[in-house]
């Protein structure tokens, strides 16, 4: 063999070795982000967002809802830091946000999923104050690592009473006389749906959920996480698979005349889709999932993406559902939705609806969104809004619900 020959079969070697790395890395990326996940669905479905996105006529109804992941002690924050924060919402959210009404005159909504695990008093006293005065609701989040059956259900119930008897928040349904509550897992692991097995323990979560009330779930998209399901975009309901993991990320749609399932939990999600207009380094598309960060803000340029996902319930595409996620107690985060910057979108909103009319936008907290849904199912489409449909130990007059 020449010298020449065999310093050419070194370098394809080397080269090969390389893309064999490059492709091992590549993997990784993938898998450890979720793309495999969902890319598939979101290219196979890329007719549907289209047809759904055509100009009609009809009015839009546009329902949107932020469910704040909201953590007093993100980062590991002392009680009187996290103290702090939430006194900072307290007095700064009306300031922020009174002066913005949506078309049914209501003032941008805010539902606070608070974590079990960092349970105060004082965080629930404070933060009750502002949900009374009717700018949101209080609903569940919870992280828990390598737990059981059993423990899950234990924490559920406890917090649940809790937040009920001691905090006068949730809501009872009075045909079952169960308070009820809608959820976010915590670390996204909802039925033990990371790869790797950590921040859940437990597949079988949808069964403890149903009993213990939660009316629905609000956990998705966790994009770009290995959690996130290959069913994307859609509002469903998920059942319980006897021993798989899971189990939650099939499932039928909700549909117009078609009452909800027995025994299936409500998955609403946010949309989730591929940001070609920011790019990284220039040619690979950003995710855009519906996360509100101080980097990446609520803005008015988000929202035709928000609306192009087409979340809603089969049958009435004018009825748009965005299920917005935030972490509000994380500092920056704080920052953005509390010195004025969250105010352009609300702005943003009302000069849309001033162009365009039959765009109509309302502010809702989860709870009314669940209520939403099955309202749609039931073929009532009444606006605005009407009489609660449950009771609550809290006034309830300044939360309407659609029913």
């Amino acid at each position: 063999m020449s010298l020449e020959l065999g310093a050419l079969l070194c370098v394809v070697v080397l080269f090969m070795g390389f893309l064999a790395i490059v492709g091992n890395v590549l993997e990784h990326k993938v898998r450890s982000q979720g793309l495999d996940r969902w890319i598939p669905t979101y290219l196979a479905e890329s007719s549907r967002r289209a047809t759904l996105c055509k100009r009609s006529d009809e009015p839009l109804d546009v329902f949107i809802a932020v469910c704040d992941h909201f953590e007093p002690e993100n980062g590991g924050a002392d009680p009187e830091t996290g103290l702090a924060r939430v006194r900072r919402w307290v007095t700064d959210y009306p300031r922020q946000f009174a002066q913005f009404h949506d078309v049914d005159g209501r003032p941008p909504q805010h539902t606070f999923f608070f974590p079990q695990d960092e349970y105060r008093p004082q965080y629930l006293d404070e933060l009750s104050t502002l949900v009374t005065a009717g700018y949101g609701d209080v609903d569940i989040h919870l992280h828990h690592h390598n737990d059981t059956a059993e423990g899950f259900r234990e924490k559920l119930e406890a917090f649940r009473n809790i937040l009920y008897h001691r905090h006068r928040l949730l809501r009872v349904d009075p045909e079952t006389g169960k308070v009820v509550y809608g959820f976010i897992h915590g670390n996204w692991a909802l039925c033990n749906s990371r790869r790797d097995g950590h921040w859940c323990g437990v597949d079988h979560e949808i069964p403890i959920l149903l009993d213990t009330g939660c009316y629905a779930d609000f956990t998705y998209p966790s994009a770009p996480s290995d959690t996130q399901p290959a069913k994307i975009n859609r509002i469903y309901y998920a059942f319980d698979q006897p021993g798989i993991a899971r189990s939650h990320e099939v499932g039928p749609d909700a549909r117009i005349g078609t009452p909800a399932p027995d025994q299936a939990l409500l998955m609403v999600q946010g949309p989730l889709l591929l940001d070609w207009s920011r790019r990284k380094w220039g040619c690979i598309p950003r995710i855009e999932n519906g996360d509100l960060l101080a980097s990446h803000p609520p803005r008015i340029s988000r929202l035709d993406q928000w609306l192009s996902a087409g979340v809603s319930v089969a049958g009435r595409p004018n009825w748009r559902f965005i299920k917005l996620h935030t972490h509000g107690c994380k500092p920056g985060n704080l920052e953005m939705w509390l010195d004025g910057t969250a105010q352009q979108f609300h702005r943003g909103l009302r000069e849309r609806h001033e162009r365009q009319p039959n765009f109509r936008y309302h502010y809702v907290t989860a709870w009314e969104m669940a209520q939403l849904v099955h309202s749609a199912e039931q073929g009532q489409f009444q606006l605005p809004w009407k009489k609660p449909s449950v009771s609550s130990p809290k006034a309830t007059s300044q939360q309407p619900v659609l029913v």
